[in-house]
């Protein structure tokens, strides 16, 4: 029988530093100022002595981590600068260490290490994978959908750190009283949205954050950019209809709030949480703020709705080092150490992260865990949908356009068909550039 976690086992495993939350998963979660320890900034660069920078994720600033980084800069006598940071302003740091010529010595990213690869800010990995691939397992032990995404021109640039996915979250209880199934469809989503919408309780959420869009178009068949015939959400009329669908479920059908603009991904979370939603796509990152603050909630997890096809958002983050490092080699041996499959497993019994080795999917600890189990179930048919768009090395730029796309759409009401055709021209103007 499949084991759920109790609540003491969830709050036992959150530890020091887990209870950012699991942030960081999707392209924006959050923002606000990043900590910089001991008072110290920038980034590690030529002639920083033992002095040994690290940038992450603020919300996986787990203490599973922490105790390796301690144990490494003992070994190595290295002095080590932890700097935490929220996705946005981790990027605008880093961007500017590179225009100042400067570098940390190991960076957490969110789907960067090919532009980065393709500017030449990224060194290339395949040196060391050739040395130490074999010994770490690397490339086979981790799942093949996360090995493109760090590569470039044949050569490897950074390492899978996690890896999650979007799915379904849902109120059993209110699906039980009012006898609606498990979606399984977009049609059944419809249908269960309305039979559970009352006055008090929206049958399903969106978030504002445009990256959960994403499920939807790729379980119409959308891919972002076609690189054969250079088109932006191909095929366009299925982009339209993913994002049409996506609004009616707030403006016409009025089964889902109107999402609330800004840097919080966690609205969702919050009303599933409060009673006030039934459903909800979002990812292992809102188990523990769910278990947090509502206990008792009857969760159940679903795999990916599907339309054209099964499909769901492939979330999660790799690392990789920056050219100009001071401490290459140092940082390489870290990289080792944080991706073991020990660490992996303890990171998962602290925090709930998911991670990318096939083992870990494969352990006993995920297979019998009903949560953690319907995610690797559902790693074949997740898709890092921005994968062909990053080769382009202007993926920045066109997902700040995808993003006012969307929520023209969601939030404003834009029909999608006007607001496409904005970003698709805004978008062949940055692509020519």
């Amino acid at each position: 029988m499949a084991v759920q976690p109790t609540r003491r086992q969830l709050l036992q495993w959150t530890g020091v530093g887990a209870v950012a939350g699991l942030t960081g998963s999707l392209t924006a979660c959050g923002s606000g100022a990043p900590e910089q320890p001991g008072g110290t900034g920038g980034g590690g660069g030529e002639g920083s002595g033992n002095a040994f920078t690290v940038y992450w994720n603020a919300g996986h600033a787990y203490q599973t981590y922490e105790e390796v980084l301690a144990e490494f800069g003992e070994e190595k006598d290295l002095s080590i600068n932890f700097q935490k940071y929220q996705w946005p302003d981790l990027r605008t740091r880093l961007l500017s260490d590179f225009a100042s010529g400067n570098a940390p010595d190991l960076v957490e990213d969110t789907s960067w290490v090919q532009e980065f690869a393709i500017s030449g800010e990224a060194m290339s990995l395949q040196s060391y994978i050739d040395r130490d691939g074999e010994e770490m397992g690397y490339p086979d032990d981790w799942q093949p959908t996360t090995l493109d995404r760090v590569s470039y021109e044949g050569e490897t640039y950074g390492i899978q750190l996690h890896l999650t996915c979007v799915l379904p979250f849902y109120n059993t209880a209110m699906l039980d009283d009012a006898g609606v199934e498990v979606p399984q469809t977009w049609d059944d989503v419809l249908a269960a949205a309305q039979e559970l919408t009352t006055d008090d309780v929206h049958g399903i959420a969106l978030n504002q954050d445009h990256s959960y869009a994403w499920s939807w178009l790729l379980q119409n068949g959308v891919r972002y950019y076609d690189p054969d015939t250079q088109e932006l959400l191909a095929p366009r009329d299925k982009a339209i209809e993913a994002l049409q669908f996506q609004a009616d479920l707030v403006h016409k059908h009025k089964v889902a709030p109107i999402p609330t603009p800004g840097t919080d991904y966690s609205g969702p979370q919050k009303l599933l949480s409060a009673n006030r939603a039934a459903m909800i796509l979002t990812g292992p990152w809102d188990l523990l703020p769910i278990e947090e603050t509502s206990p008792d909630l009857p969760l159940g997890i679903a795999p990916a709705f599907r339309n054209v096809e099964q499909a769901c958002v492939q979330a999660g983050s790799s690392m990789f080092i920056p050219a100009n490092a001071a401490h290459p080699d140092a940082a390489w041996d870290l990289i080792k150490r944080l991706t073991s499959l020990e660490v992996e497993k303890q990171v998962t019994e602290e925090a709930g992260m998911l991670m990318p080795r096939k083992s870990w999917a494969q352990s006993e600890m995920v297979q019998n865990n009903e949560r953690f189990s319907v995610f690797a179930d559902a790693f074949p048919y997740a898709v890092d949908y921005s994968s062909n768009l990053r080769l382009t090395g202007k993926s920045g730029e066109i997902t700040e356009l995808f993003k006012t796309l969307y929520q023209d759409v969601v939030i404003n009401n834009t029909p999608a068909e006007q607001a496409v055709q904005t970003f698709v021209t805004a978008g062949e103007r940055v692509l020519a550039s």
